[in-house]
């Protein structure tokens, strides 16, 4: 088992037809012989802070580089940009997307910055390349216009808001939102090319044809095709065990919507919590406090917190990095406190340093519920 990785090796016909297997990330100890040959395994932790490694067969990985290719119309002319970490399925499946459409692929080096992104996408001619929501935040903060030879920007790893969205097509930037996960080789569903062209809403997403899908009596998504992980690498007792998936189909913690061949995330069924018996919908709450700060304060910089109360099972606490300007924060939670009643009302706000995310942007609520709870504690 490797762990090497880098953009040429993942290129190349020798890396995808050979049996080697490697793990991205910093993963010590002895490996199972019980993994599957010619695998990849790279570490999550989700929102609930728990790590694991989620194995993927390169085949499965091709399968559905190929699905996206054909969605995306990427051809040999084509040229993608990887501007995500190759440690992430999100990034790793960009190289296997040129590998597999014979087309070119350049890499991004160095810390993230937009000025200098925009500058090199533009440079490089960029046909395709795959962002989270807060590198769109930063080209549209900007003002940067996106280069003319950009046919796609597919957006993961996070909601794009209808806003964000909207005017990062007005500058140039042809996003497209999409859905997915590690366990299924990234994406399962994505918006078509042929969108760009109309106002932005981040629904609907096509299914891609590789999927078979169903919901729950719970409403959350189920996902059965051949591009769905092997099984996972967990420590138990100190050794490191590979752990085969079970049944041909694999239960999502998301809730979405199905019509078709066509998906509506609607949020994780872990971001319900009880108030007085009812359930409320954090992913909803930060949704509609977003909409009313009408962008005064990002999606990036904000979350909200269900903080445990003897009385009410649940009071929401609403939660900012300490960089946001002080009078937008009070000004939108004023607004937001006086148009919401009942259950959705925050008890207070707190302003912390920088809120826990992953190195794509995704918000660690595990890590944010410590954080939290440590300064309430505090405070008492």
């Amino acid at each position: 088992m490797e762990n090497r990785m880098d953009l040429d090796l993942i290129t190349s016909a020798e890396f995808w037809v050979g049996g080697a297997c490697f793990l991205t990330g910093d993963h010590t100890g002895d490996m199972p012989v019980s993994c599957p040959v010619g695998s990849i395994g790279f570490r999550t932790s989700g929102s609930t802070g728990r790590q694991k490694w989620v194995i993927l067969e390169k085949r499965a990985l091709l399968l559905s580089a190929k699905s996206v290719n054909d969605l995306l119309e990427v051809g040999t002319e084509s040229k993608w940009g990887l501007a995500l970490p190759l440690n992430h399925v999100g990034g790793f499946v960009v190289a296997a997307r040129a590998y597999l459409a014979g087309c070119g692929v350049a890499k991004f080096e160095g810390k993230w910055d937009a000025d200098r992104f925009a500058d090199w996408a533009f440079a490089e001619r960029i046909t395709h390349v795959s962002m989270v929501p807060t590198q769109v935040h930063d080209l549209v903060k900007q003002g940067l216009q996106g280069p003319a030879d950009l046919k796609a920007v597919v957006v993961g790893g996070g909601r794009l808001s209808d806003e964000l969205g909207r005017k990062a097509r007005d500058a140039g930037w042809p996003v497209l939102a999409s859905y997915g996960m590690t366990e299924a080789c990234s994406q399962v569903a994505t918006q078509e090319i042929g969108q760009v062209d109309r106002c932005y809403a981040e629904c609907p997403l096509k299914i891609l044809p590789i999927w078979e899908t169903e919901i729950t009596d719970e409403g959350r998504l189920k996902l059965k095709g051949p591009a769905l992980f092997s099984g996972t690498l967990e420590e138990r007792d100190g050794v490191w065990v590979f752990v085969n998936r079970e049944g041909e189909w694999f239960e999502t913690r998301d809730r979405v919507e199905l019509v078709g061949d066509v998906l509506k995330p609607i949020g994780r069924a872990d971001s319900l919590v009880k108030i007085m018996g009812e359930l409320v919908d954090l992913e909803a709450v930060e949704k509609r406090f977003l909409a009313i700060s009408a962008g005064r304060i990002p999606e990036s910089g904000f979350a909200v917190f269900p903080s445990e109360n003897s009385r009410r099972e649940h009071v929401l606490v609403a939660v900012f990095e300490e960089g946001l300007e002080r009078e937008s924060v009070e000004d939108c939670f004023d607004r937001y406190q006086k148009l919401t009643g009942g259950l959705e009302r925050f008890k207070k706000f707190l302003r912390v340093d920088r809120l826990p995310r992953s190195e794509l942007g995704k918000l660690r609520r595990g890590e944010l519920g410590k954080l939290v709870e440590t300064i309430l504690r505090e405070e008492q």
